[in-house]
């Protein structure tokens, strides 16, 4: 099981929203919604630049942006880290049934060990940090490098998302893909199962998508 972290376990991106627009706010200016969509899901360096250009300020360093959201970010986390609907119970149970599983994120190693406070650091056999890797979300790397840290083939995955682009990293690298949206809409795309929440998904689900996954795999190559 492989697991995206903001958005899909804890509702973080509630304290992205206040860390962005008190950014925005330093800057002069407001973080529009679209920006702030266009951002959910994406490595930090990117994240800065659709912020700075949205404000009209595209000269800005990210680096700079970078460290003060990181600061901010890292109180936020301290304090105000809530849970998504179900997605306790679904970490619970999967663990309990002894199935390998990763945490696959865009976020940073520092703010990621705040977040295990919560999440528990016996969760998961594996951490994927979106500074730990080569290539970020949207790019596979992230959800290849959890599977061979789990010693698991990733046709043999299912990687939960919440955003656009971190479904695109998890269908990219060949896992089964489950999709709950929670700030922004997602498109039905092939391939990916929604739910509304996590509170509707169990052990039952997750093996028929991977039987799924196992179908069409032998499809293609038929």
């Amino acid at each position: 099981m492989l697991f995206d972290m903001d958005g899909t376990l804890v509702d973080s991106e509630k304290l992205w929203d206040i860390a962005l627009q008190e950014l925005a706010k330093e800057y002069g200016g407001t973080l529009s919604d679209a920006a702030r969509r266009a951002i959910i899901g994406t490595s930090m360096a990117e994240s800065m630049c659709i912020l700075h250009d949205d404000l009209g300020q595209p000269e800005r360093d990210p680096e700079v942006s970078a460290a003060w959201i990181n600061t901010r970010i890292l109180e936020l986390f301290r304090t105000g880290l809530r849970w998504r609907p179900g997605a306790l119970a679904l970490l619970s149970a999967v663990r309990a049934a002894g199935i390998p599983t990763a945490l696959v994120t865009s976020s940073g190693r520092p703010l990621v060990e705040i977040a295990l406070e919560t999440l528990g650091r016996d969760s998961f056999d594996a951490v994927v940090c979106g500074d730990e890797v080569t290539a970020a979300k949207p790019h596979p790397e992230p959800y290849l490098t959890a599977a061979r840290l789990l010693g698991v083939p990733i046709e043999r995955c299912v990687a939960i998302e919440d955003s656009a682009t971190g479904v695109a990293s998890a269908l990219a690298s060949g896992a089964a893909v489950l999709a709950v949206p929670a700030e922004v809409p997602l498109p039905a795309t092939d391939g990916v199962h929604q739910l509304e929440s996590l509170t509707g998904a169990d052990l039952e689900l997750l093996s028929a998508l991977l039987a799924r996954r196992a179908d069409a795999g032998r499809r293609v190559a038929g």
